[in-house]
C-alpha cells in the first residue's frame, strides 16, 4: 500500500517543520506532500528543508482547493490511501495508526478522527463548539450513523474517495460536515476512529473571533446546498 500524507498549508512557517518531523516518527515510509496554499512567508521553504514534497498554489485559494489538489496528485501518482493532517501540529501522529488500521483492512473507504470519541487537548470556542453540535446532529440523522466530530480534518480515505473528490465534488471553502455528508449519500462507508487533537504549535487559527460565526453560517448553507441536491437528484421513495 502505497500512503500518501497531504498537508494544507497557508502561512505555517513556524509549524510545518516540525510537523513533518512528527510525521515521520510515526508514518517512516508514507510519502509527505505539503500543499502551500499561496502562503506570504516561508512555509514552502521549510516544507522542502523538512523533507516533503510541496506543490506551490498561486494564490490563496482556501482550505478546500488545497486538500483537493493534494487528492489529485495522489490519484495521479498511483497512491492507495490519503492521510490529511493540517500544518498547526493540531493533529498528532501518534493517532495515525488506529485511524489508518480500518482503511488499510478494507473495512471503510474512510476514517474520521473524532476528538470527542477520543481527547482535546484545548479549548473550543463556544460558537464552533455549537455549530460542530448542531452539525453532527444534522450529519447523523442524514445519513443514519453516528457522527461526533463533524468538522475534522484528521481523515484516512481510500483512493476511490480521494478519485470522488479530485473532480468537482469537494466543497472549495470548508469541507467539513458537509463532505462527510456527501460521501454518505454516495455509498462511500465511514466510521469515525478516536484521536487526540492539541492546540496549533504557533500563530493564529482560521477559526477565531468573527471568522468562526461566519464559519458556522456558511457551514450551515453548505449542508443545505448538500441536502437540497441529495433531495433533487434521489426524489422521495427512489431507491439507490
Amino acid at each position: 500500500m502505497r500512503i500518501l500524507v497531504i498537508i494544507p498549508a497557508h502561512n505555517e512557517e513556524a509549524n510545518v517543520g516540525p510537523v513533518i518531523s512528527q510525521i515521520r516518527t510515526f508514518l517512516p515510509t508514507a510519502d509527505l506532500v505539503v500543499v502551500d496554499d499561496g502562503s506570504r512567508d516561508d512555509t514552502a521553504r521549510r516544507a522542502k528543508e523538512a523533507g516533503a514534497q510541496v506543490l506551490s498554489l498561486p494564490n490563496n485559494l482556501g482550505y478546500g482547493a488545497a486538500i483537493q489538489t493534494g487528492f489529485r496528485y495522489a490519484i495521479r501518482n498511483g497512491y492507495d490511501i490519503g492521510i490529511q493532517m493540517d500544518s498547526d501540529g493540531q493533529h498528532d501522529p501518534a493517532s495515525v495508526p488506529a485511524l489508518l488500521a480500518p482503511v488499510l483492512s478494507g473495512e471503510v473507504d474512510v476514517a474520521l478522527g473524532s476528538r470527542f470519541l477520543g481527547r482535546a487537548d484545548y479549548p473550543i470556542p463556544w460558537p464552533k463548539k455549537l455549530g460542530m453540535k448542531l452539525f453532527a446532529a444534522i450529519a447523523s440523522s442524514a445519513l443514519g450513523i453516528r457522527i461526533t466530530d463533524p468538522t475534522t480534518g484528521f481523515q484516512a480515505l481510500n483512493s476511490r474517495v480521494m478519485r470522488y473528490f479530485a473532480v468537482d465534488n469537494y466543497p472549495s471553502d470548508y469541507p467539513d460536515a458537509d463532505a462527510i455528508m456527501l460521501l454518505g449519500f454516495r455509498g462511500f462507508r465511514l466510521r469515525e476512529v478516536p484521536v487526540v487533537m492539541k492546540a496549533r504549535m504557533a500563530g493564529t487559527s482560521m477559526h477565531t473571533g468573527a471568522k468562526t460565526i461566519l464559519y458556522v453560517f456558511k457551514m450551515f448553507l453548505s449542508i443545505l446546498v448538500v441536502l437540497l441536491r441529495e433531495r433533487i437528484l434521489k426524489p422521495r421513495g427512489a431507491t439507490s
